[in-house]
This record gives C-alpha cells, structure tokens and sequence, in this order.
C-alpha cells in the first residue's frame, strides 16, 4: 500500500494571472508568453485529473504575480494542514485566500506566524518530513514548523539547500515511498541517506522538480533522457510543457497542493 506521501484523492491548483509575466525570477530567462502558460495550466490540470485527482482549480490572483505557485503557501499532511509564511515578502498575501479556500476542506490547520518558510523547501516521505533552509525558509521558521510537526507526531528532519538552488525541491522529489530523484549537487550533500537515489542525468537538473501522484509521475517535458530512464524503470510518466513557468522559477511540484 502506497503511503500519503504518493498516494492522494484532491490537488489545488490557481489559474495564473495575466500579472504572472512579472512573478518573481532568479535570473532573467525572457519575458513568460502568459497564453502559453495558461494553456501548460490546462495541460497540467488534465494530467492531474489524469492520474486521479479531485482537481479544485482557485480563481486567479492578479494582485500577486506568483499565486498560481500554490505549493508554497501550505503544507497538506493527512488531516493537518500548516499555513507558511513566504520568504519573499510580495507572495505573503498569497496565503490568507488559501487558508479562506483550506479551511473548507481542513478541520485542523495551524499557521507559521514566526521567521518564513514556503513549503517548495519541504519533502514529506512516508516517514519523515524533510526541510530545506534555504533563501526562502530560516531557521525561524524551521523551528515553528517542527514545534507544530511535534505535536502531530511527525518526524522531522533539516538540511540544507545549496546555496544557488532557490528551494530544496527544485533539485529533487519523490518518485515513490524509498526513491527519491535529485540533481548531483543536492545528493553529494548526503541529505538522503537511507533513500534509494537515483541521478537526473547532467544537463537535465532542472527536471528534478517532479511529483508523484497516485501511480503516474508528474514531471516538465523537454528532458528526454529523465523521462526515459523513468520509463526504463517500470514508472508511468506524463510530460507537461513547463517552459513559461520555469521562467519565473516554477515546476511541476509548485502549481498544486497535494492531499
């Protein structure tokens, strides 16, 4: 039986705004084509849909260029969900109308209200919580989010993202229970220990960014050799056009919340 760090039943996802051309970049990789981007949503929605998820698409937010990143504002563990408190300062308004949107499907949610933190630095596995301090989350917000964990009885555990990677999951993600995928700058740090590693080929990094839903894998196309080694072993893999996102610094992992 998958665990609930794979196995799911709904995704949120939030139409982006036509203000997402201006969302938030580590470097500049051109101006985003907003039809393309919103035509890869459609895209990741269907393959979402797909893999067999309840999808509860959320108005656009054009306040805030980056809101379609949902993955960032909340943490969706079973029966618990934790509100985060962004890093950058202009996506922190992203999180009340998320909370608004959680609140009817969570009895239990409980808010980071001390240093930051966005869930993009945060891999849950069957059976511990993995936080990545990086630009984005300090150790502030480590330590509110581990006082909460503990008190639900979930594992945590902190590493640290190299410092020219913007979150932890940009360079990895769950493919299934034991098998984590991640670039060889994020597995040379040893913060896998225990897990099966398998290596995104050199060239193809920024295809680590993939999720896992149910029995399909999530990942962007355009990277050959990553998708065919998955298929080589055994996984079902969809490939969804990502090249507008990944502009402004998002993947496949940050335009839903999985639970």
């Amino acid at each position: 039986m998958a665990s609930h760090a794979v196995q799911f039943a709904t995704a949120i996802t939030r139409f982006p705004a036509p203000s997402a051309v201006n969302g938030l970049r580590a470097e500049d990789q051109g101006v985003p084509d907003y039809q393309l981007m919103m035509r890869h949503h459609v895209d990741y929605r269907a393959a979402l849909r797909d893999a067999g998820a309840v999808v509860i698409e959320l108005p656009m937010l054009d306040d805030y260029p980056d809101a379609q990143f949902v993955e960032d504002t909340a943490l969706c563990l079973p029966g618990l969900a934790i509100m985060m408190r962004p890093g950058a300062e202009s996506r922190r308004g992203e999180v009340a109308p998320m909370r608004q949107a959680l609140s009817l499907i969570f009895d239990d949610i409980e808010d980071i209200t001390t240093g930051f933190i966005e869930a993009g630095d945060i891999l849950v596995t069957e059976r511990e919580v993995l936080v990545g301090r990086s630009a984005r989350t300090d150790q502030d917000g480590v330590d509110a989010l581990q006082a909460i964990l503990n008190r639900h009885g979930y594992s945590m555990r902190v590493v640290d993202t190299p410092p020219d990677v913007l979150h932890f999951k940009t360079d990895c993600g769950l493919i299934d229970d034991t098998t984590i995928i991640a670039t060889r700058r994020l597995a040379r740090s040893g913060c896998f220990d225990g897990y099966d590693v398998k290596l995104i080929p050199d060239g193809e990094e920024p295809a680590a960014n993939m999720i896992r839903y149910n029995d399909t894998i999530l990942m962007a196309d355009g990277f050959p050799r990553t998708e065919a080694m998955l298929k080589a072993e055994g996984y079902t893999v969809t490939a969804i056009g990502n090249s507008e996102c990944a502009k402004i610094d998002g993947g496949m992992s940050c335009l839903s919340l999985r639970f």
